[in-house]
């Protein structure tokens, strides 16, 4: 279980994170949560899709790595297989949060998760220089968190206007492996082209102006990594089975 703590030069003057990629250090995950300004680069590696968050029901985007829980098709024995790691990876095992003071003023602080398997004293990218200033590791961390907060923030009026306009819709892959065996992937989201085709071109321009169009279309640009990632897991499947 996470145990996250505000950091700090004295409590973590010496703590050091591993930054290599593996299954052990957490890295197994089958997708994480991205945002609209991520998405053009997002879509190069990884299709992108729509969940539910489980507590407040509103939509997020997910860059998808595998088709099953605790699956990371782009993770093998030398690393994170694609030139592209979203930052919600990158920023582990870092959070951003902006706590109120006893004032009622909010200013964001950076916590660390000290039950992460990257965080020892022993090797790895070292957080505060000796004399207690920030490493070039956390400044590089800092600026991940920071985006993911602005872009955060932006994702909840893009779905918003997707909702508003019916531009999302259920997804449903059925797949057959090489072996004949059917697998499913449900639970999911994407555009409604259709839906996108009917629109009128007041709305297109509205979308264009609120800077929504491109990120809508990066999506649907993104659906032609799903038969490559289906092609990782037959490739997994077929290791596996020998």
């Amino acid at each position: 279980m996470a145990r996250f703590q505000v950091l700090n030069n004295i409590d973590h003057k010496d703590m050091k994170i591993r930054v290599d990629r593996s299954a052990d250090l957490g890295d197994n995950v089958w997708y994480a949560v991205t945002f609209p300004a991520e998405f053009r680069i997002v879509q190069r590696h990884y299709p992108i899709f729509f969940i539910k968050h489980s507590e407040t029901g509103e939509f997020q985007a997910a860059a998808m790595f595998g088709v099953a829980k605790g699956e990371n098709l782009f993770l093998d024995e030398q690393g994170w297989n694609a030139s592209y790691i979203p930052l919600n990876i990158m920023r582990q095992p870092f959070l951003i949060g902006m706590p109120a003071d006893a004032s009622g003023q909010q200013e964001s602080v950076v916590s660390v998760d000290l039950e992460s398997p990257r965080v020892n004293e022993d090797e790895g990218e070292a957080v505060f220089l000796e004399h207690g200033g920030h490493s070039p590791y956390l400044e590089q961390i800092t600026s991940i968190l920071k985006a993911l907060q602005d872009g955060m923030r932006g994702s909840k009026p893009f779905f918003e206007v997707l909702e508003a306009l019916d531009l999302i819709e259920s997804f449903v892959l059925d797949a057959q492996l090489y072996d004949g065996s059917e697998h499913r992937l449900a639970g999911f989201y994407t555009i409604n082209e259709e839906a996108l085709r009917e629109l009128d071109g007041d709305q297109l321009a509205a979308l264009h102006r609120r800077g929504f169009l491109e990120p809508i279309y990066m999506v649907i640009a993104s659906m032609a990594n799903l038969p490559l990632l289906m092609d990782r897991k037959n490739e997994r499947h077929q290791a596996m089975a020998q």
